[in-house]
C-alpha cells in the first residue's frame, strides 16, 4: 500500500509563545517543521509528504526551501479545516496525519499503526495513562477518576484514504482530533503503542525537553575500543620488521607475510572494533598473494574500512613483548611509519616495549609477541 504524510502546520500556539509560531521556532539547530519533516523523509513507508501551513507563513517556507520537500497546501481557520485541505492533495492508498509539532516522532511508532492499517480502517498511537487522576474545583481535590481504559492520544493517526476524507467531509467540521472525525463516521480505530518521547510541544518548557530528545543521539556518540594480540617466532635471517621499520637482528621472524608482529596486531584490533573478524579473514595465509607481502598493506586495509564504516581512529597504542632486539632506540621511527600509514598524527600513536623477565617462549628468545589497543568513534 502507498502511503502519504500530512503534517499540519498552519495553527497558532499561543501557550508556547515566542516571535512566530511554534512550528517555525528554532530548536536543536532547525525549526520544530523540519525535524518533523526529517522523520517522515527517512521512513521507508512514507512517499509524498503534504505540508499544511497558513497563507500567514509562506515566508517561513520560502525561507527554509520546504517547498523542494514537501507540497505545500493552505489551511483554514480551523484544524479540520487544514486537516481537510490537505486530504483533498492527498493520492495514496494510506494517509498519516500528523502534527508538526511533534518532532520527537520515533519511526517506530509509524511503523506500528502503518501494520494496524493492514487490518483496520483507522489506527493511532496512544499511551496508556498511569498516573492517578484526581477530579478537582476551586484549587481542591474533589474525587478521584478511574483511569483504567483511559489513554493519552498521539499522532500520526493513520487512515485509510478514501474512508477518511468522506469522514471529513460530513463530520469533521470543529474537530480536534482526526480519531474523533472516524469515531463520528462509524470508524473502527485500532490502538497502537505510543512513545513517551513523542511529546507535542505545547509550552516553553516544551522546548527544553524536545530538544533534549532530539539531541540524544548525539551526546552518546558510538565509541570503540578494539584489542589485538598475535606472535611470530624466529627463524633464519638478519632483521625483523616491526611497526613498518627494519631492525637489525640475529634472527628473523617466521611469517606468512613479512611477520611484522607490532602492524598485525594493531591492525586486528582495527578489524576487532568494527566486528569485522580478523586479518585471516581478510588476507588468508592460504592465498599465495600475500606471501611475503608487507603488512602495511594490511593496516591499510583496516584503517579504510574504518573509514567507509564512519569510524575515526582517535588513539593506537602497541606493545611488543621481547628481549630482544632492543626496542627502545627505535620506537620514534616506528611510531611515525605507524602514523603515516594510519593517517593519524604522531601523538596519538603509542609504540613500546617490555620484557617477559626471561619467562615463557618470549623470555627464551623463541619469538616476539605483541598487544594492541585502538580506540575509534563514529564521525
Amino acid at each position: 500500500m502507498t502511503v502519504d504524510a500530512l503534517i499540519v502546520a498552519a495553527g497558532r500556539g499561543a501557550r508556547a509563545g515566542g516571535h512566530v509560531p511554534k512550528q517555525w521556532q528554532l530548536i536543536a539547530g532547525k525549526t520544530v517543521v523540519e525535524h518533523t519533516l526529517a522523520v517522515f523523509e527517512s521512513h521507508p513507508r512514507v512517499g509524498r509528504i503534504i505540508l499544511v501551513v497558513s497563507a500567514d507563513d509562506l515566508e517561513h517556507v520560502a525561507a527554509l526551501g520546504l517547498e523542494n520537500r514537501a507540497q505545500i497546501v493552505i489551511g483554514g481557520a480551523e484544524r479540520s479545516l487544514s486537516v481537510l485541505a490537505g486530504l483533498a492533495e492527498a493520492q495514496a492508498d494510506i494517509v498519516l496525519v500528523h502534527d508538526a509539532a511533534r518532532c520527537c516522532l520515533p519511526a517506530k511508532v509509524i511503523d506500528r499503526v502503518l501494520n494496524a492499517l493492514e487490518t483496520s480502517p483507522a489506527a493511532a498511537p496512544a499511551v496508556q495513562v498511569s498516573d492517578t487522576l484526581w477530579r478537582g474545583e476551586d484549587g481542591v481535590v474533589t474525587g478521584l477518576q478511574d483511569r483504567n481504559g483511559l489513554y493519552r492520544a498521539q499522532t500520526p493517526q493513520g487512515f485509510h484514504l478514501d474512508a477518511i476524507r468522506t469522514a471529513h467531509v460530513k463530520y469533521g467540521q470543529g474537530a480536534t482530533d482526526d480519531v474523533e472525525v472516524a469515531r463520528r463516521a462509524g470508524l473502527t480505530v485500532a490502538i497502537v503503542d505510543g512513545d513517551e518521547r513523542n511529546l507535542k510541544i505545547t509550552t516553553p518548557a516544551d522546548f527544553d525537553r524536545a530538544a533534549s530528545l532530539l539531541l540524544e543521539p548525539q551526546m552518546i556518540p558510538d565509541i570503540r575500543t578494539g584489542n589485538g594480540f598475535d606472535v611470530h617466532r624466529f627463524g633464519e635471517g638478519d632483521h625483523v620488521v616491526l611497526c613498518g621499520v627494519k631492525v637489525p637482528h640475529e634472527r628473523g621472524l617466521q611469517g606468512h607475510s613479512d611477520a611484522d608482529v607490532g602492524m598485525h596486531t594493531v591492525t586486528d584490533a582495527i578489524y576487532g572494533a568494527l566486528c569485522r573478524g580478523d586479518i585471516g579473514q581478510h588476507f588468508p595465509p592460504s592465498d599465495p598473494q600475500w606471501k611475503g607481502a608487507e603488512s602495511h598493506i594490511f593496516l591499510s586495509h583496516a584503517c579504510g574500512l574504518a573509514r567507509d564504516m564512519g569510524f575515526e581512529i582517535t588513539h593506537m597504542d602497541c606493545t611488543l613483548i621481547c628481549e630482544f632486539p632492543k626496542i627502545g632506540p627505535v620506537a620514534q621511527p616506528m611510531r611515525a611509519r605507524m602514523a603515516e600509514i594510519m593517517q593519524l598524527d604522531i601523538d596519538r600513536v603509542s609504540v613500546k616495549a617490555t620484557t617477559s623477565e626471561r619467562l615463557g617462549f618470549t623470555g627464551r628468545g623463541e619469538g616476539i609477541a605483541a598487544i594492541a589497543t585502538v580506540t575509534l568513534v563514529k564521525t
